[in-house]
């Protein structure tokens, strides 16, 4: 596979196969810093075994903080991006999540990606509080039955995760339904399984699991045939959410102010050289 240029500018990929949960034909449509990353916390209520944060209820917090955060989005309102992702860790244990998205929908459309188990007592009403912003939400569900899912997540989590997307969607917000699998005969259940149940192909996202963070297996995922994602922490900034505390990630200490971050970013993009660029989706 060669990497070119399209008409747009944008970095063009010439046509390989799509697997993997890993992009490889058609144009990159979108330039570097469109989508912002930022992963407002570090801790979790489970602990999957193959996050690729290592994230768990033992985990230290970590969190980005909303003070930096409402910073980061009024110089995103200024800036061309388009897209902010808020992950973790779980953004729901935070207590002031209502606060972090309302200050990032004022610049973009958000999407929070959530384990969906906490939606109850006062979190509910943290949920709530969310509505009429221009958020989505996107739930994590690995199978179509619990045996796989729990297996990787915890027992009982996938019946809880399943009652987290109803909950809601009973108010009101749009929910994409985000999968990790490891073999292609998973991903067609899955595949059915979303099907049967009449969830759009803009609502799913199924991707491979990484060997990144506490995965043992998985696919290899190098910074160096992969397309960017800026991606903000407490602790820097990264090409890419699936190696958002990996050393090999890094691009810069400094994640204020945001206009110097896409340009460390995009100055990174222009000192790569390689000729293998993938998109690995995780939203």
């Amino acid at each position: 596979m060669r990497r070119g240029r399209g008409q747009s500018g944008m970095d063009t990929i010439l046509p390989e196969a799509e697997r993997f949960g890993l992009n490889a034909g058609g144009v990159v449509a979108r330039r570097t810093g469109t989508r912002v990353w930022l992963y407002s916390n570090f801790d979790c209520n489970l602990q999957c075994d193959y996050c690729c944060v290592r994230s768990s209820p033992r985990a230290p917090r970590r969190a980005l903080g909303l003070k930096r955060i409402r910073q980061i989005a009024a110089e995103a309102a200024e800036l061309p991006v388009s897209e902010i992702f808020i992950t973790g860790g779980e953004p729901f244990l935070l207590p002031d999540l209502t606060e972090i998205v309302d200050s990032c929908a004022v610049a973009a459309p958000v999407t929070v990606l959530t384990n969906g188990m906490l939606f109850s007592g006062r979190r509910l009403g943290v949920l709530r509080a969310m509505a009429g912003l221009r958020v989505t939400l996107q739930i994590s569900l690995d199978s179509p039955t619990p045996a796989l899912h729990d297996a990787h997540r915890g027992a009982g989590s996938w019946a809880r995760a399943m009652a987290g997307i109803e909950t809601a969607r009973a108010e009101g917000f749009r929910v994409r339904i985000a999968a990790s699998v490891a073999t292609d005969a998973q991903e067609e259940d899955f595949t059915r399984f979303l099907d049967e149940t009449g969830v759009a192909a803009d609502d799913r996202v199924i991707r491979r699991i990484a060997r990144r963070g506490a995965a043992t297996e998985g696919v290899a995922i190098c910074r160096l045939e992969l397309a960017p994602e800026v991606t903000i922490t407490a602790d820097g900034v990264y090409w890419h959410p699936v190696g958002a505390e990996d050393e090999d990630m890094l691009v810069t200490r400094e994640e204020l102010p945001l206009a110097g971050v896409l340009a460390a970013v995009r100055e990174a993009v222009e000192k790569q050289q390689c000729g293998t660029v993938k998109t690995f989706k995780c939203a």
